[in-house]
């Protein structure tokens, strides 16, 4: 038996500015419903952003779990650190040491790490 994984669902109440930023930071398409955007980028799962009006950011790393974790990689670190808080994204963890850690428009977190 295989399981694939097929989408990653992203919760946010302005879905147009989460969408918004994952597109300009990874590229792809978008489709749009009323209470979805579907970005389609070639070799990943769709990625889904869902209409949730009473979604709370999470405070992590000091407050409230972090729902969901994302890791991406990348081959010039700076340049990927300028598009993320250029996009909307903030930095969760200001060192330089390690993967980089933001945060989406919406409060997710996420890591870039060196390819």
């Amino acid at each position: 038996m295989n399981i694939s994984l097929t989408a990653l669902i992203v919760d946010a109440a302005d879905v147009e500015s989460e969408s918004s930023f994952w597109h300009r930071l990874l590229g792809g398409s978008i489709t749009r419903t009323a209470t979805h955007h579907f970005l389609r980028i070639d070799d990943f799962p769709v990625i889904v952003i869902q209409h949730a009006p009473g979604h709370v950011p999470p405070q992590w790393p000091d407050g409230t779990s972090q729902q969901m974790h994302v890791d991406l990689t990348s081959d010039d670190v700076a340049t990927a650190d300028r598009r993320v808080l250029d996009g909307g994204g903030r930095r969760l963890r200001p060192d330089r040491k390690g993967p980089r850690v933001y945060a989406s428009p919406a409060g997710h977190p996420f890591c870039v790490r060196p390819a």
